[in-house]
């Protein structure tokens, strides 16, 4: 834990490096309160591959990845669309929102394909993240135990992790899926979610949001014992 406040510092310092959160996670899949003390993310955004290459030989930070965690899995995205905003800015830079036709995205904390962008085929990964505003805590989490369970019944989700800048009030998910299809089909047929999105416009949950869906192109490690990817 102590590197979480120990890492800014050198994460300020390096070249090409536009963008980083480092994030606690929840306890498996899930998104309910709590959190795994041993598991932790770092979302980056890059000026080009050749400044993460250049992190991931010389950093300090990717040398104790390599030395002294028990797992650890990387991947690489393209963004394809982004809505929304991280602490007031656009951290993927100018991209597609929602075509005509289809709903917006939102940050409930659940992919529902909003954001549009082309569909390259393939796997798709999501990023999800809100600011949720105090008075709205409660309801945010009574909400999030049935959209779990249809989560984990979802035909076509890889894996997805409940990932957070500070406790309970800064929250997001990250998530993997076998196609756009299955992504959508997960936004639009499961009532827990469609409820869900329909109480976050209608009751103004959150204070700043932002939905984004990328494609893989790359991954090394494994998560939970396996390569989702692979």
């Amino acid at each position: 834990m102590r590197y979480m406040a120990f890492d800014r510092p050198v994460l300020r310092r390096t070249p090409g490096l536009t963008f980083w959160r480092l994030l606690g996670s929840g306890r498996g899949a899930s998104t309910s309160m709590g959190a795994d003390l041993r598991r932790w993310a770092l979302l980056a955004v890059w000026r080009d591959e050749r400044d993460l290459d250049r992190f991931l030989r010389d950093s300090p930070v990717a040398e104790r990845w390599r030395s002294t965690t028990r797992e650890s899995w990387q991947v690489r995205l393209i963004p394809l669309a982004s809505r929304g905003n991280w602490n007031g800015v656009a951290p993927f830079g100018p991209l597609p929102t929602s075509p005509p036709g289809l709903p917006p995205g939102d940050a409930s904390g659940f992919p529902h394909g909003g954001a549009g962008g082309p569909d390259p085929g393939g796997p798709v990964a999501v990023l999800t993240r809100a600011s949720i505003r105090p008075a709205r805590l409660v309801a945010f989490y009574r909400s999030v135990p049935g959209v779990d369970r249809l989560l984990a019944e979802q035909d076509g989700c890889l894996a997805s992790v409940g990932v957070g800048e500070w406790p309970l009030a800064r929250q997001g998910t990250f998530s993997l899926w076998r196609d756009a299809a299955a992504m959508r089909d997960f936004a639009h047929r499961g009532r827990a979610h469609r409820q869900v999105i329909g109480r976050t416009r209608a009751e103004g949950w959150y204070s700043e949001e932002l939905f984004a869906r990328f494609s893989p192109y790359a991954s090394e490690g494994t998560w939970d014992g396996a390569d989702p990817l692979a």
